[in-house]
């Protein structure tokens, strides 16, 4: 089946419907850590342009008085608080507590007062205060990019959604090791689950707060 025609067939059965951009957005920026951009880490995945996506996408966030939020995983030594994921995924031990590989690319490293979500497993949502954080600011619209698109993107695109938040997924600031599950997994949210947009659209729909 070509493209046009997945399209069109998913389309004809019900999927893609619209979702608005609310008026209370949070820039949610998901994983944007050294161990997908350093060649010396089992999960480099060559996502710098995602990062310069994503740095943009923070700015513009900053000037229209958007509240961004960071996520970032962290495991005790031996994985035991990342169970059965930690098991799966051996690379995850890149993770563990005082690992240089969990830093904050310093491209769009946090200010001072911006919240950081430490998480063990895929979502930003599971297991987390970020659902409660969320609320007690008003939001409604979780604007995010990040790492990776396949894994935690889209776990947390997904758990936004069933959390009651419009999700909004900025293909230009995810990405992954291998275009296929990254084009997969953006075709599938957008069919079912979220909004996902370019990077152009993200930056006016943020410029439209501020103005």
């Amino acid at each position: 089946m070509s493209p046009a025609d997945l399209d069109d067939d998913y389309q004809r059965a019900g999927f893609g419907g619209r979702l608005a951009f609310g008026k209370r957005p949070v820039l949610l920026v998901i994983d944007v850590v050294r161990a997908y951009l350093d060649k010396a880490s089992p999960l480099y995945a060559g996502v710098e342009d995602a990062l310069a996506s994503m740095a943009r996408l923070v700015a513009a966030a900053r000037i229209a008085a958007v509240p961004v939020i960071y996520t970032q995983v962290v495991y005790q030594p031996g994985g035991a608080d990342g169970g059965i994921f930690y098991r799966k995924v051996p690379a995850l031990s890149a993770y563990v507590v005082g690992s240089p590989m969990g830093e904050i690319a310093p491209e769009v490293a946090p200010l001072a007062g911006e919240v950081i979500v430490t998480k063990q497993y895929a979502s930003a949502f599971f297991g987390t205060s970020l659902a409660a954080t969320l609320t007690s600011l008003g939001i409604d619209t979780v604007m995010m990019g990040g790492f990776s698109t396949s894994g935690c993107v889209r776990a947390s695109a997904l758990d936004a959604m069933q959390h009651g938040f419009i999700p909004y997924v900025v293909r230009d600031a995810c990405g992954d090791r291998d275009s296929r599950p990254h084009e997969a997994n953006l075709f599938d949210l957008q069919a079912k689950y979220a909004e996902v947009v370019g990077e152009a659209e993200a930056l006016a729909l943020l410029a439209a707060r501020s103005a």
